[in-house]
C-alpha cells in the first residue's frame, strides 16, 4: 500500500485521534468552537497534508497556514492554540505511520508528512508573528522581562 493509500484508508482513525487530543488540551477557542467544528478543521488539515504528500507540492498547505493564521489572529486565538491543531494531527499521523509502514519505508513516510505539516506550520507562525508585530500585544511586549536590569 502506498503512503497516499494508507493515509486515505486511515483518515477517520487519524482524525479521531487528533480530535480527541485537541479536546484534552482544553484550548479556550477550540472548546468554544465545539467538537464538530474542531473535527472539520482537522479533517481539512488532514486532507491538505495528504494532498501535499501525494502531489509532492506544498503550495496548498502553505496557503492554508497563512489563511488560518489571519483568521485565528483576527478571532483572538493565541499562536499556541493554532499550532496545537497542527501538532496533534502530526502526532496521530506519526503513530499510525510507525505502526503500519514497513521499516524500510518509514523514514521517507515520516519525512513527507513532517515536511508537509512543517511547511504549513512555518507559514502559519510567520504570518501570525507578522500580524502580531503590527499591534501592541502583551505576549510580544518584552519590557517587563527586562525591567530592573539596567544596572546589570
Amino acid at each position: 500500500m502506498t503512503l497516499p493509500e494508507l493515509l486515505g484508508a486511515r483518515r477517520g482513525a487519524i482524525v479521531d485521534e487528533a480530535a480527541a487530543a485537541l479536546e484534552r488540551a482544553h484550548l479556550a477557542h477550540y472548546e468554544a468552537a465545539g467538537g464538530e467544528t474542531r473535527r472539520q478543521r482537522l479533517e481539512r488539515l488532514f486532507d491538505l497534508t495528504a494532498h501535499a504528500v501525494a502531489e509532492r507540492n506544498l503550495t496548498t498547505i502553505q496557503r492554508h497556514g497563512e489563511t488560518v493564521a489571519r483568521e485565528r489572529f483576527a478571532a483572538g486565538f493565541d499562536l499556541l492554540e493554532v499550532q496545537s491543531a497542527f501538532n496533534v494531527l502530526e502526532e496521530a499521523l506519526w503513530r499510525t505511520l510507525v505502526a503500519e509502514v514497513p521499516p524500510a519505508d518509514l523514514g521517507e513516510a515520516l519525512g513527507l508528512v513532517g515536511t508537509a505539516l512543517g511547511a504549513g506550520k512555518d507559514r502559519l507562525a510567520a504570518t501570525y508573528v507578522e500580524l502580531a508585530s503590527r499591534t501592541r500585544t502583551p505576549s510580544l511586549d518584552l519590557r517587563a522581562l527586562f525591567a530592573g536590569t539596567a544596572g546589570v
